[in-house]
């Protein structure tokens, strides 16, 4: 399956490599197999969205957060309606979102994605997934849905518009300083 949307971080290759190494065992040396897998994606030189999000940045223009949510939006879209079964990301936050030299964002790190059968609810045995990120019926009932992502989507989007701190620092700042950000 080959993930091909401008708002998903493209895989540019891959290196699987397996040799021997010789270690002791019971006095005899044996050779154990080792392997090592490394995957190469393209470059976005703006790192990930929680750099531009985060106190030390100056934050970002109201256009360029638009534009950053639309992006998240299509290409969530892209994964769960752009295949025959949905893909769920299960992992959503401000770290797995990369930007581009434009500053478009990709979803990246599939490492807890899952291909579900068709738009049921699965429900799991072992949780996967950043605190925060993830609806209540997935921590308490193990309920694996689009829901979930649409959730941790929701997430993202509240800390995009209002910044690391969120509605507590907006508090405190004039309805000027607000808007000039």
């Amino acid at each position: 399956m080959r993930l091909d949307h401008q708002n998903i971080v493209q895989l540019v290759g891959y290196c699987y490599e397996t040799h021997h190494k010789p270690m002791l065992h019971n006095g005899e040396t044996i050779y154990a197999e080792e392997t090592n897998r490394v995957l190469c994606f393209e470059y976005m030189p703006n790192g990930s969205l929680r750099n531009h999000i985060s106190e030390e940045c100056d934050g970002l223009d109201w256009q360029t957060r638009y534009e950053i949510i639309k992006g998240i939006c299509e290409g969530l879209k892209y994964l769960h309606e752009g295949f025959k079964e949905p893909i769920y990301h299960m992992d959503l936050k401000p770290d797995n979102i990369l930007l581009d030299e434009n500053m478009m964002p990709k979803l990246a790190d599939f490492g807890l994605s899952k291909l579900y059968d068709g738009e049921q609810s699965m429900i799991t045995q072992i949780l996967t997934g950043t605190i925060g990120y993830l609806p209540p019926e997935y921590l308490f009932e193990h309920i694996v849905s689009k829901k979930l992502d649409i959730f941790s989507l929701g997430v993202v989007v509240t800390k995009i518009i209002t910044g690391p701190r969120g509605p507590t620092r907006r508090g405190e700042m004039t309805q000027q300083e607000f808007t000039n950000q």
